[in-house]
């Protein structure tokens, strides 16, 4: 008559005694697997992050055409942001055609939203040792607030607008925060184990 472990697979053995071990020991497994969900919040809530950042660089580069189409669109809206975006268009248009030299500041955004989606890639592999890439991005979303406010003025961008670039920092940094939070229970959980 052949035993239960004689019909397993080799490796089964170990596991089965690993996994009987864990369940002697409820408490280490309980936090082993808040860790693991912990990690998996940590990680979900940087993947958005290099997603809303790595998209709206990619989206900088055909401003005129976003631009042409987003006007088209617009005739819905009330009528002050359908004259914004057209007005926006316009001048990106001529600015296009009589100075195409300008667009390359927008290329530069563009590429530094790429580049700042590939940064999050520390805390995306470790978040507990680039943690400081978190705070970053968290402090960055705050200090849109008063750069949209101060230089909205200034360059004349209407008061919705600049509420729009305030919701990129607002928006922004509700997952940096959770992913923030999250990270210091991980690494409280690490201080624990050791």
């Amino acid at each position: 008559m052949k035993t239960l472990t004689n019909t397993l697979p080799p490796n089964t053995d170990s596991l089965l005694k690993q996994r009987i071990e864990n369940t002697r020991e409820p408490v280490k497994l309980a936090r082993t697997l808040n860790y693991t969900l912990t990690m998996k919040r940590v990680r979900l809530c940087i993947k958005i992050m290099i997603t809303g950042l790595f998209l709206s660089g990619v989206t900088a580069f055909p401003l005129e055409t976003e631009l042409n189409l987003l006007a088209n669109l617009s005739g819905a809206a009330p009528e002050f942001m359908h004259q914004w975006i057209d007005t926006v268009y316009q001048a990106i248009r001529y600015c296009n055609k009589a100075f195409p030299f300008l667009s390359y500041g927008t290329d530069w955004l563009a590429f530094a939203h790429v580049m700042l989606a590939v940064l999050f890639i520390g805390p995306l592999r470790n978040p507990v040792k680039n943690i400081w890439v978190i705070e970053f991005g968290m402090i960055a979303c705050v200090l849109i607030l008063p750069l949209a406010f101060i230089m909205g003025p200034i360059r004349h961008i209407p008061l919705f607008w600049t509420l729009v670039d305030c919701s990129f920092g607002i928006f922004g940094i509700i997952p940096l925060y959770i992913a923030y939070i999250n990270t210091k229970k991980l690494e409280a959980a690490n201080k624990g184990a050791l």
